[in-house]
């Protein structure tokens, strides 16, 4: 009799348990609702300088051993001067292939013997050399930083073999449809005399023409303490790091007259809608891109631009992505952007779509960028601002993620809060503020269309849609002559 009561009892619980996870089961007939964006906790920025007035930020990360040490340029290929497009992105990748007393390969095999990372790159507003390294190497590392940022010695050999790589990838471009409709969509938005009109590595002409003494020139122009910061983020302590930067990097003087920053020219928006046609006979997709030119980051409306994009194609599970890729099944990934820069960088649509399903996708793009002028139901305006503050935080989870953020702070002159409120400004976005900058910033009448495809297959249906008026382009047209390669 226990023993059967003893069962009894277990069972009895065992049924008890199951009712009470039943009851606690998720309700999986609906999507759960998203929760609150999680705290963002940001550690403080020590802002110091060296003796030579090179700004350093400091960011304590004590978490994993390493350090990240960014050298940022405030100079890119926005400063190129005319006739000489592509030299700052030339000069950057330059600075690795031999400096001080090391060769390329030198500065390779000491850089890895230290477990480190090391790299010099170019961005359109600015230059970066980055140092990845474990903190108990990091003495020994930024000697070889310091040697790359400051004492390049510019090979020629090297810079032979740099210019042939970049003069080959030109080459390949002008057979790859989404290069070519991207660089077109740029050539038509602002021209071949404008900076923003040619791709960052410049053109055949420039690249063949570049000599070690153009590169010299530049880097000594641009690179200077006055014109550059130092950023340090990980397992460091500031008055210890400090004294470490200022043994490599104190010693930094410019070595040129200060040059102002390059002012490139105003360019007008398109007054009406045109369409420009490149043949690419065989092509299996078609690329498109439409827009115009958008804003500088220093606008007023980041943060309503932030949100209406998101809506409209910043988001897998935005209305251009949903339309042509999951309702349609025309493209794998439709989508929207404003590239922000320190002059006003271009907004555009964009999506390699099927040949045969060319005119009905612009017509359902067209259909998007009309609907987003309209009212933004409430329900679609809070998924968009979730979906900005949710993944805010996920950009600051390692040492490179936070020096990258910081280089935008610099570059972009952001205020000291600006990361702190950024999901508090997302969130005091109105459906009001959407529909504003919408309006204001996308025209659907006044947008330049560039279609890249095969002509014969895709012509007389875009004619059909009477978008505007058809003009077409060629390949040379967008990147000049092909580019002769002398080996």
């Amino acid at each position: 009799m226990r023993l059967r009561f003893a069962l009894f009892c277990l069972l009895f619980g065992v049924l008890l348990f199951g009712v009470a996870l039943w009851a606690q089961a998720p309700d999986r007939s609906k999507p759960p609702a998203p929760g609150p964006a999680p705290a963002l906790k940001l550690p403080t920025i020590q802002k110091r300088q060296l003796a030579n007035g090179l700004r350093v930020w400091i960011v304590e990360l004590h978490e994993v051993p390493v350090a990240q040490v960014n050298l940022v340029v405030l100079s890119g290929s926005a400063d190129d001067p005319p006739g000489k497009y592509g030299v700052a992105s030339l000069t950057a990748a330059m600075l690795e292939e031999g400096a001080g007393s090391r060769s390329a390969l030198e500065i390779a095999d000491a850089v890895d013997f230290l477990g480190a990372d090391l790299s010099s790159t170019s961005g359109v507003d600015s230059a970066a050399v980055r140092l990845h390294v474990p903190v108990a190497r990091l003495a020994d590392a930024l000697p070889i930083m310091a040697d790359v940022a400051l004492r390049p010695t510019f090979p020629k050999d090297e810079l032979e073999r740099l210019r042939l790589e970049r003069l080959t990838t030109l080459l390949q471009a002008r057979d790859d449809p989404g290069t070519i409709g991207s660089l077109a969509f740029s050539r038509v938005l602002y021209g071949d005399a404008h900076r923003y009109g040619t791709m960052t590595m410049g053109t055949s002409d420039t690249i063949a023409s570049f000599t070690r003494e153009d590169l010299r020139a530049f880097y000594a122009a641009t690179f200077r303490p006055d014109n550059a910061a130092l950023l340090v983020v990980g397992d460091v302590v500031p008055d210890t790091v400090l004294s470490l930067l200022e043994s490599s990097f104190g010693g930094w003087k410019t070595q040129a007259t200060t040059a102002g920053r390059v002012k490139l020219p105003a360019t007008a928006e398109p007054a009406r809608r045109e369409v420009y046609l490149i043949d690419k006979p065989g092509a299996a997709q078609s690329q498109i891109r439409i827009g115009w030119i958008g804003v500088p980051r220093s606008t007023p409306d980041y943060f309503p631009i932030q949100v209406m994009n998101t809506i409209l194609g910043g988001a897998f599970s935005s209305r251009l992505n949903l339309n042509l890729r999951e309702k349609h099944g025309y493209t794998y990934g439709a989508g929207s952007s404003f590239d922000m820069r320190a002059a006003a960088g271009p907004f555009s649509a964009s999506a390699g779509v099927q040949t045969d399903k060319t005119s009905e996708s612009l017509k359902e793009f067209f259909n998007e960028l009309n609907a987003i002028l309209q009212p933004v139901p409430a329900d679609e305006l809070a998924r968009a601002k979730s979906y900005l503050s949710l993944r805010f935080p996920g950009g600051f989870e390692t040492t490179g993620d936070i020096s990258r953020r910081l280089e935008d702070a610099l570059a972009y002159r952001l205020p000291d809060d600006y990361f702190s409120k950024y999901v508090q400004n997302i969130e005091a976005v109105t459906a009001a503020d959407v529909q504003r900058v919408a309006q204001k910033y996308i025209q659907p009448d006044r947008l330049a269309v560039v279609v890249v495809g095969d002509n014969k297959k895709i012509e007389s249906g875009i004619r059909a849609l009477n978008l505007g008026p058809i003009k077409p382009m060629t390949v040379d047209d967008v990147f000049g002559p092909a580019p002769a390669l002398n080996r």
